[in-house]
């Protein structure tokens, strides 16, 4: 019974779909002065917009967005795909303009998000966010812990145990581990010292 159920349930999910766009004038208009500004390490016409579905932690087909550059549209639907296929949810995948281009309002909102001309907290280097070459997933259920175990945002504190396995969490072998291991990304749940378990990029770093 319980393998009839499963099968129906998979005829019945939506296939899964996904679109690369280059950003268009709308889009250019919104991320202008909010994740983009001139004097980013990229220009717009490097970045792709991709939408595609996912699944949400309620068990939902939803939709989400993100920004990439150009090289790395075709490795994130290829990850992507792999998560829906695997039903991995993801709480919400919104740019990161609608939070006014803040990091911190889109972690607090459990946003997976990708391009963000900023820098890397501390410096004056640019984060390879700027570059369109990381996406952070599920950063509180994923969060950044420093190398003492803190955290800076209060929902993420149960999940510093990365020993218990909840939905969401990056682990290795797990599904979004090996899902960005399989497109040549690297993983921030590596590092020595501070972990960045959302963090996931073309680079490692």
């Amino acid at each position: 019974m319980l393998v009839v159920a499963a099968a129906v349930l998979a005829l019945a999910a939506p296939p899964f779909q996904a679109d690369v766009a280059p950003i268009g004038a709308e889009l250019r208009r919104t991320m202008t002065g909010s994740s983009w500004r001139p004097g980013c390490p990229v220009g717009l016409r490097d970045l792709r917009l991709v939408a595609a579905r996912h699944w949400g932690f309620d068990g939902r087909v939803r939709s989400g967005r993100l920004v990439v550059h150009r090289t790395a549209a075709q490795p994130i639907v290829r990850v992507l795909r792999r998560l829906y296929e695997r039903r991995f949810p993801i709480r919400r995948m919104r740019l990161v303009d609608a939070y006014g281009g803040s990091d911190f309002r889109s972690i607090e909102a459990d946003n997976t998000s990708a391009f963000n001309c900023r820098r890397v907290e501390g410096t004056s280097r640019w984060s390879l966010h700027a570059y369109g070459l990381a996406i952070d997933v599920n950063p509180i259920e994923n969060p950044y812990v420093t190398a003492d175990g803190r955290v800076f945002h209060r929902a993420s504190r149960p999940y510093v145990d990365r020993a218990r396995v909840r939905p969401g969490m990056a682990y290795p072998g797990g599904t979004l581990v090996e899902a960005f291991r399989a497109v040549g990304w690297g993983w921030g749940g590596t590092w020595s010292g501070a972990r960045d378990y959302q963090h996931f990029s073309a680079t490692g770093r």
